[in-house]
């Protein structure tokens, strides 16, 4: 299996090569050539599967000869084994159509350690059969960025940096970054949106002055070992729940687009799926890109479902490529318009594409708020703010009865006790494993909302090329 970009002009990687570069020499963002697909007999096989092997199943063609399937296996078994519950993402039942895949199992009680803990082996591994050092450049809205750093934390060959915006993260959030003290570990609080941030990490893998001292890699979803992790959890809930001879369908919170490819990718390699329900907030430029083809950025509203206040979705560029016809260089004109007008139109290939499987949902904070109720009143169970927005997002979709609608926990709602709180009068409190958060020490280093700064403090910190 090799990796293209979705702007036509990079070099293909085979997948160790695609995981330690990130993001394109172009710009752009790999993906495989190809689509692996699975028979409906192959798809049967792996119900009852442990959640390790599954994962092993579904990810070996995108590794192909760069890891053998008992290497993969080691590694999927190691990442896997430091989640609270054996079933690492288990289902509940909510109602006779609703439910809910708790993601949030992991040491950093977010979704995205499904993911990073196996990058984190995966660097690792791919850094061990070469003499070079990697230096890890991440923006996070809230979640990936603790994730990433508990994954990487102390590991030989790697620095992290990692960007949030200053005051518009949670308070758990910020401390389960800046309290890993590790030497490689660097937090930096910027003056600005995770926007500002995320353009400053692209512009990075970009920037010849920092690539040709020190090799930039990415723990950001623009990684596509990351999203490739992330399909596993959809094949392993839509199999408990009767496929492939029953579609499910999901609901899906989204800032970044990545999660919800993730169930794109999985819908290609032969899973049944009904639809992928994009649910947004406020800052709903993917809504409006589904509905009615209008990808125009406007100004991040900061709500309290934060890693969901995003305007710019990087990974719905490989959507759009895929839509497109993966005509790299027609995607590379359409996203230089988009990147120096924040606006463009989606072609009628990409919105009628992407009718066929997405719908999406625009949610206020008043409806946000009631589905975090309805989740406690009716069942019992707390939900952070972004799952409660998919949750409204599922239980107003109008999918037929008989489809069970998955709604993607993405966090614990310890993460956001304030939300929860004033939806229900509940405080959920930390799991016991973290519960000593708020006593630990903090470390981060506060730098303006200006390139020129961030690049310099790296190129201070970080370990050159070998």
């Amino acid at each position: 299996m090799d990796y293209i970009s979705t702007r036509g002009r990079a070099p293909a990687l085979d997948f160790m090569g695609a995981t330690l570069a990130g993001l394109a020499s172009d710009g752009g963002l790999y993906v495989p050539r190809v689509w692996p697909e699975f028979s409906q007999a192959e798809i049967a096989a792996m119900a009852g599967l442990p959640y390790a092997e599954l994962a092993q199943r579904i990810m070996q063609p995108f590794v192909g000869d760069c890891l053998t399937p008992e290497r993969l296996l080691e590694l999927t078994t190691a990442a896997y084994g430091r989640f609270a519950h054996k079933a690492v993402t288990p289902l509940k039942q909510f109602d006779e159509q609703q439910w809910l895949l708790e993601l949030f199992h992991g040491p950093t009680l977010a979704f995205k350690d499904v993911a990073l803990q196996l990058l984190g082996l995966l660097f690792e591994e791919f850094l061990g059969r070469t003499p070079q050092n990697l230096t890890i450049v991440g923006a996070t809205s809230g979640d990936t960025g603790s994730a990433a750093i508990d994954a990487v934390a102390g590991r030989a060959k790697v620095d992290i940096f990692m960007l949030h915006p200053k005051g518009r993260v949670s308070d758990v959030q910020r401390r389960q970054m800046t309290t890993v003290l590790a030497p490689n570990v660097h937090n930096i609080a910027i003056t600005g949106s995770f926007d500002d941030a995320q353009a400053m990490v692209k512009r990075m893998f970009n920037d010849k002055a920092v690539t040709e001292q020190f090799n930039i890699g990415a723990v950001n979803s623009i990684n596509w070992a990351r999203l490739m992790a992330q399909v596993v959890y959809y094949f392993a809930a839509a199999l408990q729940l009767g496929a492939p001879h029953r579609k499910v369908a999901f609901s899906v919170p989204t800032g970044n687009f990545g999660d919800v490819f993730a169930g794109y990718v999985a819908a290609k390699m032969g899973l049944p799926i009904e639809k992928l329900i994009v649910a947004t907030n406020v800052n709903d430029i993917l809504h409006r890109a589904l509905s009615n083809g209008d990808y125009s950025a406007g100004t991040v509203t900061p709500t309290a479902a934060p890693s969901m206040d995003i305007q710019v979705s990087s990974n719905f560029e490989r959507l759009l490529f895929d839509l497109g016809g993966r005509d790299g260089i027609a995607l590379a004109e359409q996203m230089a318009g988009f990147e120096s007008t924040k606006a463009m139109q989606l072609t009628n290939a990409q919105r009628e594409g992407a009718a066929e499987l997405f719908s999406s949902a625009r949610v206020d904070p008043d409806q946000m708020a009631e589905a975090i109720r309805w989740g406690w009143e009716a069942t019992g169970e707390l939900v952070d703010p972004h799952t409660a927005i998919a949750l409204h997002a599922a239980r107003t979709s109008g999918i037929a009865a008989d489809v069970p609608v998955v709604t993607l926990a993405t966090a614990h709602p310890a993460k956001f006790p304030d939300a929860v709180e004033r939806a229900t009068g509940r405080r959920p409190g930390l799991p016991a494993r973290v519960g000593d958060l708020f006593e630990r020490e903090e470390r981060l280093t506060d730098l303006p909302g200006d390139y020129d700064a961030v690049a310099a403090y790296v190129a201070q910190h970080a370990t050159p090329k070998a």
